[in-house]
């Protein structure tokens, strides 16, 4: 018996060193939700100039560039609120 006692310290031992881990991810993963959000809001304002200049037309790398920052910013969301232990780039491929 002994034994399982020593393997469940090993466990909450290794459970409360991972969350410490994990605040770290998400401070770093916050530094970088707001430097996408600051790159956005200039995407933005590009994509607008374009378009007044181009007759409407939107530039589409752009527009392709804003998506795949959205699933990467709801990607960050759900691991930041702990809807997901999956971590968004640059620890997993981006979508």
């Amino acid at each position: 018996m002994p034994q399982d006692d020593r393997a469940d310290d090993i466990d909450v031992k290794t459970d409360y060193d991972n969350i410490w881990i994990r605040l770290l991810n998400m401070v770093i993963i916050a530094v970088l939700m707001s430097m996408a959000s600051t790159l956005l809001g200039i995407m933005t304002v590009a994509q607008f100039l374009i378009m007044v200049f181009n007759n409407r037309q939107p530039n589409e790398q752009l527009a392709g560039m804003g998506t795949t920052m959205g699933v990467w910013m709801a990607k960050a969301a759900r691991y930041q609120t702990a809807d997901s232990e999956v971590k968004p780039w640059p620890w997993t491929e981006l979508d």
